[in-house]
C-alpha cells in the first residue's frame, strides 16, 4: 500500500497553494522568452538558407559536411562540428565579438586561445600534440602556457604561432630531426642520386621587427631559434636563404612575407628558384631575368584563423632564363599527386630530371619552379601517407632530389619523410634503380 504522504501530487505542481513544499511557480513569461529565443536561434539560419545565404569558410578548413549515419558514435561526436561550420552568421558574430572585445576591453577576443590545435595556414603542416619537455633545448624543460594560434605583431602585421611553439617545445630535439634528413641524404646519394634540403626561414624569423614586444613562448624561441639554424648551417646539402631573402629585402625595401598571411611574396619563391637551381648547377642562371608582370590576389591564411576575411597582395614576374622567354607557368593548387612538367632544354636551364618534394611554399612557388627547370616533377609531402607507393616512385624516377621544409615544421620535428621505414623503402627502392 503506497503512502500518501510520499505520492506526488496529481495535480500540476505550479497549481497548488504556495506554502506547499512542492509549489512551483511556471515563470510563464520567462519560458516564453527563452522559447522565441530558441526559435530564432534555430530557425533564423535556416530561413537565411532558404533566401541564398550560405555559410562560408572562415576558418582554414573546408566546411565540415554532414556526419554518415553509418559512422557510429562519430555521427554524433562530428555533429556540433557541422552545426557549427553551417551557421550562416557565424563570420559576422565573430567579427562583432571581436570589435566588442577590441573597443571595450581593449585587446582582441581570444578566439584563436590554445595553441595552433590541429588546423593550420599550411597544408600538412599541422602541429602534432606537442610534448611537454624538450631536453635538446636550453630553458626549454617545460612548455609555456598560453600559445596562440596567430600572434597580433605591430602594424597590423600577424604571425603564425606555431612560429613560436615548434622551436619551443618540438616534437623530438631538433639534431634528432636533422639527423634523420642526413640519413635521407645518404639513402639518395648512395644511388647516385643528389640531394639538396631546402630550409625556408618563418616569417618570425625573417621579419621579427613586427612582433609584439611580449608574447608566450618569447623568451624560449629566440635562442632556440638561433640553435636551430647553427645545426642546420652543420648539414651536408642543406641550403639556408635567409641570406638571399635579406638581399631580396634590401633591394625592394619591404620584406618578402605578407603582413596578413603565414606565406612569403612572389619575390621569395624566385629567391628559392634561383637559389635551388645554383646549389644544382652553379651559374646556371646568370642570364636569369625577372620583372614585374601584374598584381596577384588572394584570401590571407592567418586573418582566417581570426575569423576574419582579408586579401593578400603581391607583384608577380615573368622570369626568362635565357633573358628573351619568359617560362613560367600557372600555380599549382593542389600537390597531393606528381605534376610533371618539361620544357626545351636550355643552356639556362637545370635539365636533370628533378623532383621538388616540398610543402605549401613550393605550391606558392610553383609558378617560377618550372623556369628554371626542363624535366621537373612537384610533389607535396603532406599527403604522402595516403600516397607512399607515388612518392617513392618519384624519388626513384629522379635523378636530383629537393627536399623542402618551412622551418617551424623542421623545428618542430613535424616531417612525414624523416620516418624511418620511409627511409629504408626509399633506400631500397632507389638502391635497385641506380643513378651512374
Amino acid at each position: 500500500m503506497s503512502n500518501p504522504q510520499r505520492d506526488l501530487p496529481a495535480v500540476h505542481e505550479a497549481w497548488l497553494p504556495r506554502e506547499h513544499a512542492l509549489h512551483r511557480p511556471r515563470h510563464g513569461g520567462r519560458q516564453l522568452v527563452a522559447l522565441i529565443s530558441a526559435l530564432v536561434f534555430f530557425l533564423a539560419p535556416n530561413l537565411m538558407w532558404v533566401f541564398g545565404a550560405r555559410p562560408a569558410e572562415i576558418e582554414n578548413h573546408e566546411l565540415a559536411g554532414f556526419p554518415g549515419i553509418t559512422s557510429g558514435w562519430a555521427f554524433f561526436t562530428d555533429l556540433p562540428t557541422w552545426a557549427t561550420d553551417q551557421l550562416v552568421f557565424r563570420a559576422g558574430a565573430i567579427e562583432a565579438a571581436d570589435a566588442i572585445s577590441r573597443t571595450f576591453f581593449g585587446e582582441p577576443a581570444p578566439l584563436d586561445q590554445g595553441g595552433p590545435g590541429n588546423s593550420g595556414p599550411l597544408p600538412g603542416d599541422a602541429p602534432p600534440t606537442s610534448s611537454t619537455e624538450s631536453p635538446s633545448q636550453p630553458g626549454t624543460t617545460e612548455a609555456e602556457q598560453g600559445y596562440r594560434r596567430v600572434i597580433e605583431g605591430k602594424n597590423g602585421w600577424l604571425y603564425y604561432g606555431y612560429d613560436v611553439d615548434g622551436k619551443c617545445s618540438p616534437n623530438r630535439p631538433f639534431a634528432e630531426t636533422l639527423g634523420k634528413v642526413d640519413e635521407l641524404r645518404g639513402a639518395v646519394e648512395d644511388s647516385g642520386r643528389r640531394f639538396v634540403f631546402v630550409v625556408v626561414p618563418d616569417k618570425a624569423t625573417m621579419v621579427p621587427q613586427n612582433l609584439p614586444d611580449d608574447y608566450a613562448g618569447k623568451d624560449c624561441a629566440i635562442p632556440a631559434g638561433r640553435e636551430f639554424w647553427r645545426l642546420v648551417g652543420q648539414q651536408t646539402s642543406a641550403l639556408d636563404l635567409r641570406g638571399r631573402l635579406a638581399q631580396a629585402e634590401s633591394v625592394l625595401g619591404k620584406p618578402v612575407y605578407y603582413p596578413n598571411d603565414s606565406h612569403w611574396t612572389d619575390e621569395g619563391s624566385i629567391v628559392m628558384t634561383r637559389e635551388i637551381a645554383e646549389a644544382i648547377q652553379p651559374g646556371v642562371s646568370a642570364t636569369w631575368q625577372s620583372q614585374g608582370g601584374g598584381w596577384g590576389i588572394g584570401m590571407a591564411d592567418l586573418a582566417r584563423l581570426l575569423g576574419r576575411t582579408e586579401d593578400k597582395f603581391t607583384l608577380t614576374y615573368n622570369l626568362r632564363p635565357d633573358g628573351v622567354n619568359d617560362r613560367t607557368r600557372n600555380q599549382l593548387t593542389n600537390l597531393d599527386a606528381p605534376t610533371h612538367l618539361t620544357a626545351e632544354p636550355i643552356d639556362a636551364t637545370v635539365n636533370d630530371r628533378t623532383l621538388i618534394f616540398g610543402d605549401s611554399f613550393t605550391a606558392a612557388s610553383s609558378s617560377y619552379l618550372p623556369a628554371g627547370f626542363s624535366d621537373l616533377t612537384i610533389l607535396g609531402y603532406p599527403s604522402m601517407g595516403d600516397n607512399m607507393t607515388t612518392t617513392i616512385d618519384a624519388f626513384v624516377d629522379s635523378e636530383v632530389v629537393v627536399v623542402q621544409a618551412i622551418e617551424r615544421s623542421v623545428a618542430g620535428g613535424n616531417l612525414p619523410f624523416t620516418d624511418q621505414g620511409f627511409i629504408d623503402q626509399v633506400r631500397k627502392a632507389m638502391a635497385a634503380r641506380p643513378v651512374r
